[in-house]
């Protein structure tokens, strides 16, 4: 990440911020660092900071139970840790092995593809059946691919590469990042490498073959880890970021409104029978879309309807320390759902992560897909116990009695990039943008992890200030 310059106002300025999750206060951070004297108030309905950065005490270990991991091949989530000085925390993965179970049996995740896409059919033998394996093959001699706008990724794959292509590759990872489904998820908001190269190629394993190539040749460090995470866990990232930003944070605030007046903006929070009128010069929306719709329908209407038409899905995480034993499973397992199982993925993170290591056995597992939460109405024991026989079965333990278990639910926690994605994403930022000293940004626009939160977040700023 390339240093801010800091500047030096002529005079003081007040930023509101609406949601403390990892977008709205690397965007404190960020307005700090260049702007070292300006008034910075970021608002949180609810009781604690971070969003779905969280960590807690398992088995005498800082423990993620939100995000575990950082994409490090790209700037924004590395650069921002060691913009906060804490460089000397990052930790590399010990392996990142992971393998797919299927009704058959477990398989090593193949190489070589782009969110499970594959750029040519060596190497699926066993994974998919030899019908699987000669569809794939045979892709090439098809007709030329012609895409009209976006597409769902799993219409068009099955098209193109058949049915267990999608069930057994592409379901289990898109399900990891999105918790959703690659029969309704945007080809272009969640593969848009892929969705690039498909307007020059005439198949889709020439444009998967493509897309890495143009991934190689954009990686500086092609031979550095893939992720990275924290010591002290990616949930320390908050708390160190609201410190670096000397920023005023209000929990239990919700905001009900932002409204133009003639100096700027007001912000309407508080209990709703009696609202207190925030006034500000920039406001930056960090919050879940539908509770933008609701902030900016009488500033920006443009950007509601849009904003209504990104659902959420819900899931939860399992945290389980087991006593320590071996397990050969490397960074841990994904599993689609034509296994029928409850979990959808699992990380052994005493493995994955060498700070881990050592006296128990730390797991993790998610779970919970769009359209199909049923099983988040069991109460936490009952969902604990339930991931704990379906992981110690899948990990074939040998003490599965675990010593701690932890349920963190993440309500409506991840956005779903239906298809027409970019076009809604669009047109939100054509309504914002029209108005003064207005920006939004967060997981549900161009990206759920945490660099593309970051990135966004600098991008707000910069349309800010200009």
């Amino acid at each position: 990440m390339t240093p801010s310059r800091p500047t030096t106002p002529a005079t003081s300025r007040r930023l509101v911020v609406v949601g403390a999750g990892i977008t709205g206060l690397a965007a404190a951070f960020e307005w700090r660092r260049r702007r070292p004297d300006d008034e910075i108030v970021v608002l949180e309905a609810g009781d604690r900071i971070g969003g779905k950065l969280h960590r807690i005490r398992l088995a005498g270990h800082w423990y993620d139970t939100g995000p575990e991991a950082m994409l490090a091949r790209v700037p924004e989530a590395v650069g921002l840790v060691e913009a906060l000085g804490l460089g000397d925390r990052l930790v590399s993965p010990g392996t990142t092995q992971a393998s797919v179970v299927l009704p058959e049996g477990r398989f090593p995740l193949p190489a070589g593809t782009v969110l499970g896409v594959p750029a040519s059919a060596d190497g699926l033998d066993g994974f998919l059946s030899p019908d699987g394996v000669a569809r794939v093959r045979a892709e090439a001699d098809l007709p030329p691919l012609v895409l009209d706008g976006d597409v769902a990724v799993g219409g068009l794959l099955r098209e193109r590469l058949g049915d267990e292509v999608v069930d057994r590759l592409v379901e289990p990872l898109l399900g990891g990042v999105y918790a959703g489904r690659a029969d309704e998820l945007s080809l272009q908001a969640t593969m848009p490498a892929l969705a690039a190269q498909l307007t020059a190629e005439r198949s889709v394993l020439a444009a998967a073959a493509a897309a890495r190539a143009a991934g190689d040749r954009s990686r500086g460090d092609a031979d550095g880890p893939v992720f990275r995470t924290v010591d002290e866990g990616i949930g320390s990232l908050p708390a160190a970021l609201v410190a670096a930003a000397r920023a005023e944070v209000r929990l239990h605030t919700p905001a009900h409104a932002v409204r133009r007046t003639p100096s700027g903006l007001e912000v309407s929070i508080g209990p709703t029978a009696a609202p207190e009128l925030l006034t500000a010069d920039a406001v930056l929306v960090a919050a879940p879309a539908g509770k933008a719709a609701r902030l900016l329908g009488e500033v920006a209407p443009g950007a509601v309807e849009p904003l209504q038409g990104i659902p959420y899905a819900s899931m939860a995480v399992v945290a389980m320390a087991f006593p320590a034993q071996d397990v050969d499973a490397g960074s841990g397992l994904l599993v689609p759902p034509v296994t029928g199982r409850l979990v959808k993925g699992v990380t052994v993170s005493s493995a994955k992560w060498p700070h881990l290591g050592g006296d128990v056995l730390l797991v993790r597992s998610s779970v919970g897909r769009f359209r199909d939460e049923s099983e988040l109405q069991r109460t936490d024991d009952d969902l604990a116990a339930a991931v704990v026989a379906d992981v110690a079965d899948l990990l074939e333990l040998s003490r599965p009695g675990p010593v701690e278990t932890a349920v963190a639910r993440w309500g409506g926690g991840l956005p779903q990039y239906l298809v027409g994605h970019p076009a809604r994403v669009a047109a939100i930022r054509r309504a914002v943008s029209d108005v003064p000293g207005l920006a939004i940004a967060g997981a549900a626009f161009q990206g759920v992890g945490i660099p593309a939160c970051v990135r966004d977040a600098h991008s707000a700023v910069d349309a800010l200030l200009g």
